[in-house]
């Protein structure tokens, strides 16, 4: 009986073992190239979107900008503002006797050629006015007394000054025919907003 020839190691099994790497070494390639596309690391294939501008051709004019908007929302503000104070004030003017607005006039007439202060300055005094009892406006009760043993009429100028000193608004107003030691309170009422800082000063008081 003759020796059996030995058995040759068979060649499969490196083969599988083979194929078995190769496919685990792919599987984790794709592991590691989804981890890198999740991560945001490696760019995309696909272009990204661009936005598109917007047609202009039937633009007319320039587009306003946001300071020049809010410039003109300021101004039209204080215009109505201004406007609202202005009407609030002629109200409250009308509200007053004739007899209170004709010395008004006169007062007027009588400073147009009073050159400086004048000449009763020392008679007048002012006192503000709440603005719960004048709708919101600035108001100031000019205190006129004739301090002479005659009679007499008054003109008072009084001007409103900003915080720089600048004069932004002048009213006038007057009494007439005050008898010795008496007394006439009336009212100058300011046209401008009264949120605006103004400070109320006898400019010229002239006695007549």
């Amino acid at each position: 009986m003759s020796a059996a020839s030995p058995r040759r190691p068979s060649m499969r099994r490196p083969v599988a073992a083979a194929a078995t790497v190769v496919m685990v070494a792919v599987g984790v390639t794709g592991l590691v190239s989804c981890g890198d596309d999740y991560n945001g690391s490696t760019s995309s294939s696909y272009p990204s979107p661009r936005p598109t501008p917007p047609e202009t051709a039937s633009f007319s004019g320039d587009v306003p900008s946001a300071l020049a908007s809010g410039a003109a929302s300021a101004r039209a503000a204080a215009s109505a503002a201004a406007s609202s104070a202005s009407a609030a004030a002629s109200a409250l003017e009308s509200s007053i006797s004739a007899e209170v607005g004709r010395a008004n006039e006169e007062a007027a007439d009588e400073l147009k050629d009073v050159k400086g202060g004048g000449n009763a300055k020392a008679d007048v005094t002012l006192r503000g006015k709440p603005v719960a009892e004048t709708g919101g406006l600035r108001a100031v009760i000019v205190n006129i007394t004739n301090s002479t043993d005659e009679e007499a009429s008054y003109a008072v100028q009084v001007d409103f000054r900003d915080s720089a000193g600048k004069v932004v608004e002048s009213r006038v107003v007057g009494a007439q025919d005050l008898a010795p030691g008496k007394s006439a309170q009336p009212l100058a009422v300011s046209r401008k907003p009264a949120d605006l800082n103004l400070t109320p000063t006898v400019a010229k008081a002239q006695r007549y």
